[in-house]
């Protein structure tokens, strides 16, 4: 083999595995230190939500989301409202009393109700970042879930949030009670 071809290979190997990975260009919705306000396309429902932190910029993160169509067969929403703010810094529970669809720093649910549905097999997720400081995902199980709430412990020694999120199926018929 040519030594000046096999030098260069070695050298193109080097400079690609030394080079860090890239979070500038994954969608994110915000800059470092950068305030946001993002909420799904009508007709949209949340259904991944992504985070980079970094504390080299401030202990920050920068935050991505994903949204897909609503099912056809849940028609319009007969109702929509901002759910209670959380302050910056603390702990913070948000359940919509019906049933939310997209998330938007200090945090504030968008929620719907969609009449004649009711909340069935809810479960929280695990945290998310597992750990604080690191990157962060949650992605819908599966299709016919919606993001219902969420729950968020801070970390003032750490400068980072850790979040739970309610996770719920939607019944296909009327409910005979409440929709709580």
């Amino acid at each position: 083999m040519n030594p000046a071809l096999l030098a260069s290979v070695l050298s193109l190997l080097a400079t690609v595995a030394a080079q860090p990975y890239d979070h500038y260009d994954m969608g994110w919705v915000n800059g470092y230190r950068q305030g946001f306000n993002f909420q799904c396309p009508h007709g949209e429902l949340l259904v991944a939500i992504r985070s980079y932190f970094s504390e080299k910029e401030g202990s920050d993160r920068l935050w991505s989301f994903e949204c897909q169509p609503v099912p056809d067969n849940m028609g319009e929403p007969s109702d929509c409202w901002w759910d209670d703010i959380n302050r910056a810094g603390l702990e913070w529970t948000s359940t919509c009393t019906r049933i939310p669809l997209n998330p938007p720093r200090e945090w504030q649910f968008y929620c719907c109700y969609y009449k004649r549905r009711c909340p069935y097999s809810c479960m929280k997720t695990a945290d998310v970042p597992e750990y604080y400081r690191e990157e962060g995902e949650m992605v819908i199980p599966a299709y016919g879930y919606f993001i219902r709430g969420a729950q968020t412990t801070f970390s003032g020694v750490l400068r980072d949030r850790q979040w739970k999120y309610i996770l719920c199926r939607l019944t296909d018929f009327d409910c005979e009670f409440e929709n709580l």
